[in-house]
């Protein structure tokens, strides 16, 4: 009688756990910059509903990826760990065999745990997600946490629907001409498909009975693929949008400055749901107390209101090698709240990508033309594709990271110190920079060994 007792009371109270577990949904976009959502300023974009949800919960202003591709941005939100250290630097490229990412650490904490749309990851094996298909929540007893990945914006980009392209704002780093204008109004008319589909999952939610109880986090992913965007480590590429709702734990209409990165959000996500992120094994080793843990911090005391900040620095890493066409292009970065500090170590060479190769709507094509005859789109094109060696940039004074201040003696303790920090975070990870960068596999695909167009 007394083991049956104390077997119903351990019952009890995991049921009661369970109970105070949260569901998750964490909506994904796919190459949304963070400043085309109208809660975070657009003066054009049509968001109602992600503005909505900005409205009813947290808006982060300085959170980030580390890498502004598809793949490895991904992989590295669903693992807690940064590209180098989980193996999935290049785009197309899969984590390491024994990589564990949310499917593990939120399944051992009694989470179904779903996904929806995009996948850009593997091998399945670390990322066991149950597929769910249509438009609904899943329906299940147990808590669950759902990936809604979208593909949205992500080019090829609809015909224009609601916008005018003549009166669009654009932002200077792009080449403002007509052949611009309509690709801007063409990704912001898929923006607007997006944000009716988050709609869609709000009504769903509210529907179910469920939204009191549920932890909703909009992303954007990395920036647009308009040029100077994705594949770069600037803000406009490496930034993202973040907004969590959590009813009666987070507080509506509340803005938070803490720098935060993808690889906080599983450690987040794992105390939010009664776990230790401190215990967490991830598969891999190399963390930065030696162990096998997190790359990031759970930011739970952000979302609480108990911190107002939660990193010094964030970090960025990109490889050009396995992303199509371009050949071997490292760029590495390291930002506090206010300064970037930027180093590029195969300088020498041009820049290049697929949209200089493959086309669709004349953007690349119109900014060469252009080029010729205008100095100013000349200075625009050739920021793209010849960059310095080391660039340093004060974020405040220039959003758009436009005018390049290495060389000012004002900022030389600011920019050693960046370095310092940099370098430290390239050692833990195990980047060696060009030696990483050439031992990626480079990507064999159709578009390998085409003509950039100049």
């Amino acid at each position: 009688m007394r083991t049956f007792i104390c077997l119903l009371v351990i019952c009890l109270a995991l049921k009661l756990k369970a109970n105070d577990q949260p569901n998750i949904v964490l909506i994904l976009a796919d190459d949304l910059s963070w400043f085309d959502i109208g809660c975070y300023g657009s003066k054009d974009a049509n968001t109602p509903n992600i503005d909505r949800l900005a409205s009813e919960g947290m808006l982060f202003s300085n959170a980030f990826t580390a890498t502004a591709m598809c793949a490895p941005t991904r992989q590295q939100l669903y693992t807690g760990m940064f590209p180098v250290r989980n193996g999935a630097m290049s785009n197309h490229s899969e984590v390491e065999a024994g990589t564990k990412s949310l499917v593990q650490h939120l399944g051992e904490l009694g989470y179904v745990v779903f996904l929806r749309g995009k996948t850009h990851f593997g091998p399945k094996a670390s990322f066991p997600f149950e597929r769910i298909e249509g438009k609904w929540l899943p329906k299940t007893t147990k808590p669950f946490c759902l990936v809604e990945a979208s593909s949205k914006p992500h080019n090829p980009w609809p015909e224009v629907e609601g916008y005018n392209p003549a009166t669009l704002t654009l932002p200077p780093y792009l080449i403002d001409n007509e052949e611009t204008r309509i690709a801007m109004a063409r990704y912001l008319t898929e923006v607007s498909q997006l944000d009716s589909r988050v709609g869609e999952l709000l009504k769903e939610l509210e529907a179910s009975g469920q939204e009191d109880n549920t932890v909703v986090i909009f992303t954007s992913e990395q920036g647009s693929a308009f040029f100077g965007g994705k594949w770069t480590c600037y803000d406009r590429g490496l930034k993202t949008g973040f907004i969590v709702r959590w009813p009666g734990k987070v507080e509506a209409g509340s803005r938070s400055d803490a720098l935060i990165q993808y690889v906080d959000v599983v450690p987040t996500l794992v105390e939010l749901s009664g776990g230790d992120p401190g215990t967490i094994d991830t598969g891999r080793p190399g963390a930065w107390d030696g162990g096998r843990g997190f790359d990031g911090l759970s930011f739970f005391s952000v979302l609480t209101g108990e911190a107002q900040s939660h990193h010094d620095y964030v970090y960025g890493v990109h490889t050009m090698q396995g992303a199509w066409v371009g050949g071997p292009y490292p760029i590495r970065s390291v930002r506090d709240d206010r300064y970037k500090y930027i180093w590029n170590p195969m300088y020498e060479k041009r820049f290049s990508n697929f949209l200089m190769v493959k086309d669709k709507l004349n953007c690349w094509v119109s900014w060469v033309r252009d080029a010729k005859d205008d100095p100013h789109a000349a200075a625009i094109l050739n920021r793209w594709v010849q960059r310095p060696e080391f660039e340093f940039y004060d974020t405040r004074k220039d959003p758009y990271e436009l005018s390049n201040l290495i060389d000012d003696p004002l900022h030389a303790e600011r920019i050693a110190d960046l370095k310092r920090a940099l370098a430290s975070w390239m050692d833990q990870q195990q980047d060696k920079g060009i030696e990483t960068e050439l031992r990626n596999e480079a990507y064999e695909g159709p578009w390998v060994g085409r003509k950039v167009i100049e």
